[in-house]
């Protein structure tokens, strides 16, 4: 079982492996897409149900999610702060883009490791580490963003394990890059 321990070593570990993440990543662009997101939800599942996120809460100081406008309207109601005064002191504009993430890191609703507007956060956060998703391999690269900041995208099953059981190892070794 994970006991947020473990967290200050899956930075270093994942930029140590980053260049063997970067073959993973096409390796797997070549996969049967829908073959790859039963595998990947049905690791996350296992994966996720051996992780306490109350013990870690890294994804709360390292990621900014993208808040949309009803996510803003969730957090003033559930704040008591109109939508205004809720952009002013929590929020940026991103470059470019209609959309908003918080203005600091971490998250200004982190409280130790706990969410202090947890009934009323955004789906970003809801969602994360976004790995039930359809269309895995089209989002890679974030997933590989987010071995670095999460334990259960870190994880070794999701590095061990191929479609029909064959170990991961194996059609590395076949396809001439280490795991």
């Amino acid at each position: 079982m994970f006991t947020g321990k473990e967290i200050d070593n899956i930075k270093k570990l994942s930029e140590e492996k980053s260049d063997e993440n970067w073959k993973f990543r096409t390796f797997l662009k070549g996969c049967d897409e829908k073959k790859i997101d039963r595998i990947v939800h049905r690791l996350y599942r296992e994966i996720s149900s051996e992780i306490d996120c109350n013990a870690c809460a890294n994804c709360c100081r390292e990621i900014s999610p993208v808040l949309k406008e009803k996510d803003i309207k969730r957090l003033s109601r559930g704040l008591k702060i109109s939508d205004d005064l809720f952009e002013k002191k929590y929020l940026i504009k991103r470059e470019n883009n209609e959309e908003y993430i918080f203005n600091k890191k971490p998250c200004p609703f982190l409280s130790g490791n706990l969410c202090s507007a947890y009934l009323y956060r955004p789906d970003d956060c809801r969602l994360y580490p976004h790995l039930h998703k359809k269309d895995f391999i089209f989002r890679l690269i974030d997933v590989i963003d987010n071995c670095s900041v999460c334990p259960i995208v870190f994880n070794p099953k999701f590095r061990r394990r191929y479609p029909d059981g064959i170990e991961m190892q194996d059609v590395a070794r076949n396809n001439n890059f280490s795991i």
